[in-house]
């Protein structure tokens, strides 16, 4: 199976119809406690950035909900001073990219995006909000916290130098973060989203 194939598995179709919980934005919140957590017991801090990540639609109405996304992170930069900016991935996905060194703020404005999506009858586009910590002792050690729209649930995902992946702190972050988020509990679904180069983020 290739990556795309494995992504469409994992987050997509074969997600939901194994969804067991509908995936609600207000999820989302759950992280504004969870980056104290992360801290204050593992040592990881905020990278300073989260992303939306969605597959588009062709059509003028999805372009119009795009665009109404932007407008909202527009007005909220205003407030907030998060920034953002959209790319599309080598795989035809679409990532609105935040970045504010306050992660209540990241929190907020990705539940923000992601309502507007599912307002506008588009929540079956959304796929994944991601949620990037780098640990504090080694600032090219990643972790990430995975939420997906597709299972209702987040799961953790730290990668390694050539796409291997660090499971003992997966279950580390599963085990002190269980209580305070809804976490994925079968790990078949804890799908990995390699950054396209070593200590790189996914959304990059």
């Amino acid at each position: 199976m290739g990556l795309l194939d494995g992504l469409k598995s994992a987050l997509g179709m074969k997600a939901e119809a194994d969804a067991t919980r509908d995936a609600d934005p207000e999820d989302l919140f759950g992280m504004s406690t969870a980056y104290v957590t992360m801290e204050a017991d593992l040592g990881f801090r905020s990278v300073d950035e989260a992303a939306l990540c969605f597959s588009s639609v062709d059509s003028t109405d999805f372009a119009d909900t795009v665009d109404a996304v932007e407008s909202i992170l527009d007005a909220g930069a205003e407030e907030t001073g998060t920034t953002f900016r959209r790319r599309e991935d080598d795989h035809g996905y679409h990532w609105v990219i935040l970045t504010d060194d306050d992660p209540e703020d990241l929190v907020t404005s990705v539940h923000f995006a992601a309502d507007e999506f599912v307002e506008r009858g588009y929540g079956s586009r959304l796929l994944a909000a991601v949620f990037g910590f780098a640990d504090e002792r080694d600032a090219d050690r990643h972790a990430y916290w995975i939420y997906s729209f597709r299972r209702g649930a987040y799961y953790p995902f730290a990668p390694r130098t050539g796409k291997e992946r660090d499971q003992s702190l997966e279950f580390k972050l599963e085990s002190t973060l269980d209580r305070e988020l809804d976490v994925e509990d079968d790990e078949s679904y804890w799908y990995p989203m390699w950054p396209d180069r070593d200590g790189g983020h996914p959304w990059e």
